[in-house]
């Protein structure tokens, strides 16, 4: 047996819903003519009659009633195939499989990606955890879509798109003889145990911005996995911790620790989306930024636009 085409089973579907040649022409603008010698060529493709001529509406063989199936099967499949291409094709649909560098983002980006999800449902959103390789590699593979971090790594084919510049801020206990000072220089955390999140050194803005330039190194250093352990060490004097100033606005409201600048001029690192340079400006993509931005302005104490 010859192929069957899609043409053919909406010849026939449109036959079935109208009843008459006429008319299924016209579904399908053929003209009758044009519309019969499909017909004729699919029952010679399928070496068999498919209705019962000169009866309306019309009525259907064992045969045309089994190409019809497949055509309630078949078509809106198709349909809904064809959709989705659009979709994508017009940027209003795709995937953002995420993972988040920045420890205490969680905060602020559960919010945003509900706020998302409801202006974005064609978007298929979820962020990956347990991430034990470098997320960004895995982004330009192809393994990710997008990042969240304040870390951009060059020659990557990635671009990386800002979504707002916080102060680190030191948070110290409220006795601290460093609770004093308006701001504190590298030296000052020679005798410090320093409390950091469990990754990279290189990755935290405290070394890379402020110690390591200046050839300091602190006492020791601790490592917590969460937040609200980091500021209890820090409440109960086991160590100071550095952290964004958003983060640690709740603990300073609540007079749980005390907060310096790192320097006279302070710390102030860029969050990122990084997304690869072919996805860049995709509707779905510009439109997670723009929903993260709205989101993060609206909730977020003392971020600033990247670009000031």
């Amino acid at each position: 047996m010859s192929h069957i085409e899609l043409r053919h089973l909406r010849t026939l579907v449109a036959l079935r819903d109208t009843g008459s040649l006429v008319e299924a022409a016209e579904r399908v603008f053929l003209t009758q003519s044009a519309l019969s010698h499909q017909i004729k060529d699919l029952e010679t493709r399928v070496g068999c009659a498919l209705f019962i001529r000169k009866t309306r509406p019309a009525r259907f063989t064992s045969a045309g009633r089994r190409l019809l199936k497949l055509a309630d099967e078949v078509l809106p499949l198709v349909h809904g195939c064809e959709q989705d291409i659009d979709r994508l094709a017009g940027g209003e649909s795709g995937r953002i499989y995420m993972a988040i560098e920045c420890h205490s983002c969680f905060e602020w980006l559960l919010p945003a990606i509900n706020l998302y999800r409801e202006s974005w449902p064609d978007v298929e959103l979820d962020v990956a955890s347990g991430f034990h390789f470098a997320p960004l590699p895995a982004l330009a593979r192809g393994d990710l879509d997008l990042v969240v971090t304040a870390d951009p790594v060059e020659d990557l084919g990635l671009e990386y798109l800002s979504l707002f510049s916080y102060e680190a801020q030191l948070a110290v206990p409220k006795d601290h003889a460093l609770a004093l000072k308006e701001w504190v220089e590298p030296c000052d955390l020679q005798e410090e145990v320093l409390i950091t999140y469990p990754v990279d050194r290189a990755r935290l803005d405290v070394f890379t911005s402020f110690l390591d330039p200046a050839g300091v190194e602190p006492k020791r250093v601790r490592q917590a996995e969460l937040t609200t352990m980091m500021i209890q060490l820090v409440a109960s004097g086991r160590g100071v911790v550095c952290l964004p100033n958003w983060a640690l606005h709740e603990y300073l409201q609540r007079d749980f620790v005390a907060v310096t600048s790192l320097g006279e001029e302070g710390v102030w690192p860029t969050l990122y989306a990084a997304v690869r340079s072919d996805q860049a400006q995709a509707a779905f993509i510009q439109g997670f930024l723009q929903t993260a931005k709205e989101s993060c302005f609206a909730n977020l104490v003392g971020i600033v636009t990247a670009d000031l």
